[in-house]
């Protein structure tokens, strides 16, 4: 493939010129133009990198369509992986959040498990248009987590472990009533229920959180896999994530977390949501705020597939970013962070992972995307 009067976006410039494709791999990135006829006109559209998502949980809308409704998990990774394949995401790291608990999303043992064998199904059999790892959000909180990752922890695509607590008075939920409004999005809880609730809540992230947590994280050192440490929000958080060695926070909750993980130098990534919205929809750090006091590395997608190359163009528009930078939260940076080093950034010798976006306003619209030089969407 020869891609000719493309605005290419290199890690450090955007230039218009002439990228080749051969088995696969970029071959050749030049300024300019060409005169070969069999070279396909972009039309001034921009080349990037395909996007790398290092968390979403996307997967989990088409798990559970509806309250109480539990879909085909092979169906739903056909669609979710449509979907991201459409927002010019070629690489992504499902988020299965595992440890059973009630009130945090899809957490059901069965689910879990039957997820991960149809991840390893349709990959097995190429039947996913983007290429797919497994990321285990460990709820730490929880009786069953070490069990349950300890039947997972052989998978062949695993690629990344987060450690959480989503218990009310803790990281993300340390306001109680805002656990609760978050809660009520489907219906009303009684004050009995609330408090049921807590109580129950609290004694099992007593019982369990800390012991759990240095479960996992030590089975993962041993193992090989990175960790991510997920909803920072104090200090002692991120020292205690240094001292783990943890590469990643995910989602600091506070600008001070989100500071000392810079001094600590672990990268940290925020929800494309957050920066398209304007802000938090649970009421934590601005991503833009962020954005603009130069500590935010990577964007991941969350529950918005094309959030992510939206974000991107806000970054420029908004924060005051070049192209190029912005591009690397969402290509280079996360490659580097997972340890991808065959993909990520528009150069000679990396994988032909491509996206052909036009802008609509403001808007990239993704055309086209291409995963090792075919097209996939």
């Amino acid at each position: 493939m020869l891609i000719s009067n493309a605005r290419v976006v290199t890690r450090d410039e955007v230039f218009t010129g002439v990228v080749r494709v051969e088995d696969g791999v970029i071959r050749d990135v030049e300024r300019g133009a060409t005169s070969a006829r069999d070279a396909e006109d972009w039309d001034g559209d921009y080349l990037l990198p395909g996007l790398i998502e290092l968390h979403t949980d996307n997967l989990e809308k088409h798990l559970a369509p509806r309250p109480g409704v539990e879909w085909n998990t092979d169906a739903a990774f056909v669609i979710h992986d449509a979907q991201v394949a459409a927002a010019g995401i070629t690489t992504v790291f499902d988020a299965l959040a595992i440890g059973t608990r009630w009130s945090v999303g899809v957490r059901g043992r069965d689910m879990q498990t039957n997820c991960a064998d149809s991840l390893l199904r349709l990959a097995t059999r190429q039947l996913l248009r983007a290429e797919h790892f497994l990321h285990l959000r460990c709820e730490v909180a929880t009786a069953d987590v070490v069990e349950v990752f300890d039947s997972l922890c052989g998978h062949p695509l695993l690629r990344l472990a987060s450690v959480m607590d989503h218990t009310p008075g803790q990281r993300q939920w340390h306001d109680r009533e805002q656990w609760r409004r978050f809660q009520e999005r489907n219906g009303k809880m009684s004050d009995e229920r609330v408090a049921s609730a807590l109580v129950e809540l609290t004694v099992e992230q007593e019982r369990y959180a800390d012991a759990h947590r240095h479960e996992i994280v030590s089975r993962c050192k041993t193992l090989g896999i990175p960790v991510a440490s997920h909803d920072d929000t104090l200090i002692e958080h991120v020292e205690q994530a240094k001292a783990e060695g943890i590469v990643l926070a995910e989602f600091p909750t506070t600008r001070i977390a989100a500071q000392a993980a810079r001094e600590h130098g672990i990268a940290t990534i925020m929800g494309a949501p957050n920066v398209v919205r304007g802000g938090s929809h649970s009421g934590n750090v601005s991503a833009l705020d962020l954005a603009r006091a130069d500590l935010l590395d990577i964007l991941s997608s969350d529950y918005v597939p094309s959030s992510l190359l939206t974000a991107v163009f806000d970054l420029v528009e908004k924060a005051g970013w070049t192209l190029p930078r912005a591009m690397s939260t969402v290509s280079a940076e996360p490659a580097r962070t997972a340890g991808l080093s065959d993909r990520g950034a528009i150069e000679p010798g990396l994988r032909a992972d491509l996206v052909r976006v036009t802008m609509l306003g403001a808007l990239p619209v993704p055309r086209a995307t291409y995963r090792s030089g075919v097209r996939i969407v």
